[in-house]
């Protein structure tokens, strides 16, 4: 997609400084600076509410217009810990960064249960980039993980997951992390799926839909055999497909 096109459609501005380029929500950021994308701002500011460690480190920040995540884009698997952050630059909007910004807008134009993006940065290194998102912070929201570790959900939660899943596979949205980490409850029990790092939009047909729910079962196996505690089993996951299969 042309940078220049997509700011000129959209309601999101535009900064360019070096090496540094930018887009980020204006109504979202009145008060935008580059250094927000550096987690050393946010707490010389007091303004880190929490962080969560997983392939990198996410930060919780505490802004007057809207509460976000900060997050560092990372390889993973081997290539991970050989290169760690850095990719090929083939233009902005080719960056992981910028694609999950639009794929995000699209989802809130669309209105499903995904954050809103506030805003990315890509720095370029030469023929290299490295790459950091803004992202709303979903108020009182738990991951999977963390609840079932805990306790057992209700039947019909596990039902709202799978009609969740559902209303993204509708879109014939692709997650490409679909895991029990990037699935949240908020205090409402309102399901919502985060982390569309990679994510696309496919075609209807093929078998990705159901692909994209065994990566999920995975998930929810591996963690059984990780965790002391994990409340999950067959009969709740049959409760998420019946919810899904509606």
């Amino acid at each position: 997609m042309n940078l220049s096109r997509f700011v000129k459609q959209s309601s999101v501005n535009f900064f360019k400084e070096g090496d540094y380029t930018c887009i980020y929500e204006g109504e979202l950021l009145p008060d935008f600076c580059l250094e927000m994308f550096n987690a050393d701002y946010w707490q010389q500011k007091d303004a880190v509410l929490g962080k969560a460690v997983g392939r990198g480190t996410a930060w919780f920040i505490n802004h007057p217009t809207t509460n976000m995540v900060l997050r560092h884009y990372y390889r993973g698997g081997l290539i991970g810990k050989l290169i760690n952050d850095s990719y090929i630059f083939t233009g902005v909007m080719n960056s992981r960064a910028a694609k999950e910004f639009v794929l995000l807008k699209e989802m809130q134009h669309w209105h499903l249960p995904a954050p809103k993006p506030v805003a990315f940065q890509v720095k370029r290194n030469g023929f290299t980039y490295q790459a950091d998102i803004l992202i709303e912070l979903i108020p009182g929201a738990t991951d999977l993980v963390g609840l079932l570790s805990k306790a057992g959900l209700p039947d019909d939660i596990w039902q709202n997951i799978g009609r969740c899943i559902k209303t993204f596979h509708q879109k014939n949205i692709y997650h490409h992390d679909l895991n029990a980490h990037n699935i949240m409850l908020d205090s409402e029990n309102k399901v919502w799926l985060i982390d569309f790092d990679q994510g696309r939009i496919m075609p209807k047909s093929g078998k990705w839909q159901q692909e994209n729910l065994q990566r999920l079962l995975r998930s929810f196996n591996k963690e059984l055999g990780k965790l002391p505690e994990f409340h999950f089993n067959e009969t709740q996951w049959q409760l998420l497909k019946q919810g899904y299969d509606e």
